[in-house]
């Protein structure tokens, strides 16, 4: 997805319909081509087709800039995943891969927000919108970890806590180097998905998680 935008001849000041809406656009434009890192406020701006004085009505600096694209990345991050883990349904199984595929075609379909939540550096606690944000989109991992250990009888049950975050480095870890649109993508003999579903698999399997697993009767 292309985030850049045609840039006039002249800024216009402080007179914009839409400045904040034009600098996250902008930012996301920079993002994409010079990463999270390379870029200034002010090019941000002149991207934006305003002076440089003109972001400070909406933005701090370039960092609360980042943010603000961040709590966004991770706001439709984690819509993309809520649909995709559908409360479990049909069977926590099936729903916990389409998780999976989610989490890599995000990281593949939206590069530059996937940049901004994860490789910019920008603290979770810089806004309250980017920490509920990211809390929400972590909470689908943990909620379908929560359904997946609940068909292990009660003494042999990882920590919901622990399986999430393993389950999340391993998405991430496959996303980062062989889910990405650019030219980082390590080869592979495979799809990213194919690759995560059976690594997945592999981790599950060694919980005596299956597609035999009845969860426990009720007591």
């Amino acid at each position: 997805m292309s985030w850049k935008r045609d840039r006039p001849e002249t800024p216009r000041g402080y007179h914009h319909g839409n400045l904040k809406e034009e600098l996250v656009r902008a930012a996301l434009g920079l993002i994409g081509e010079k990463g999270p890192n390379g870029f200034t406020f002010a090019e941000a701006a002149r991207m934006a087709g305003v002076s440089p004085a003109a972001p400070y009505r909406h933005f701090r600096d370039r960092d609360e800039l980042l943010a603000d694209v961040a709590a966004r990345g991770f706001q439709a991050f984690e819509a993309s995943l809520s649909r995709a883990w559908d409360q479990g349904r049909p069977d926590p199984e099936s729903a916990f891969h389409r998780l999976g595929r989610a989490y890599l075609a995000f990281a593949h379909d939206e590069p530059a927000y996937y940049s901004a939540m994860f490789e910019a550096g920008v603290s979770l606690d810089a806004s309250p919108e980017l920490r509920a944000a990211a809390d929400r989109a972590f909470a689908n991992l943990r909620q379908a970890a929560e359904a997946l250990i609940a068909r292990l009888p009660q003494n042999k049950r990882p920590p919901a806590l622990m399986m999430a975050l393993h389950i999340w480095a391993m998405s991430h870890g496959i996303a980062a180097l062989f889910g990405r649109a650019d030219g980082g993508r390590r080869p592979l003999p495979m799809s990213a998905a194919e690759l995560l579903e059976a690594g997945m698999l592999i981790y599950l399997q060694g919980l005596g998680i299956g597609p035999e697993t009845a969860p426990p009767p009720a007591v």
